[in-house]
């Protein structure tokens, strides 16, 4: 079984293209930095993170393009891929990567923004403290996007 399950912070905005083709697809790359537990043998400031890199496509694709900035931290899930090319000077490079099955939030945009990361909601969309009652004011014409009615 092949099944990966990481929670960390993006180290900066996803990056972000789209297929060639009738129907392009998006795909986002970015990267988790996601932490090592603590060892008593890792108290001489020696590297307690982990960096990795993390591909999305389709909806999944678009969805961190719109929402994910640095900072921000998620929980994803999906499969580890490995890979290989050649470089422009000949060299073999051996790749690997998750591929992202699914992704989600770990936190709320204001704890997000009280560790110095960038929110994951658009400067055009209010914010849940808008809204005296602790609920978040719905905009008009977001009808289209709900998956149900």
């Amino acid at each position: 079984m092949n099944k990966v399950i990481l929670m960390g912070r993006l180290t900066r905005d996803p990056e972000v293209r789209y297929s060639q083709g009738e129907n392009a697809t998006a795909v986002a790359r970015y990267t988790l930095a996601v932490d090592r537990r603590q060892s008593r043998s890792n108290q001489n400031g020696e590297q307690t993170a982990d960096f990795i890199q993390c591909v999305a496509f389709g909806r999944s694709g678009e969805f961190a393009e719109k929402y994910f900035r640095k900072g921000t931290k998620v929980v994803v899930t999906g499969r580890i891929q490995t890979g290989s090319y050649t470089n422009k000077d000949g060299q073999r490079v051996y790749t690997t990567d998750v591929v992202v099955e699914d992704q989600e939030f770990a936190e709320s945009k204001n704890a997000s923004q009280n560790n110095g990361g960038g929110g994951f909601a658009p400067a055009d969309r209010p914010s849940p403290s808008d809204a005296g009652d602790g609920f978040m004011n719905i905009p008009e014409g977001i009808d289209e996007e709900l998956p149900f009615n």
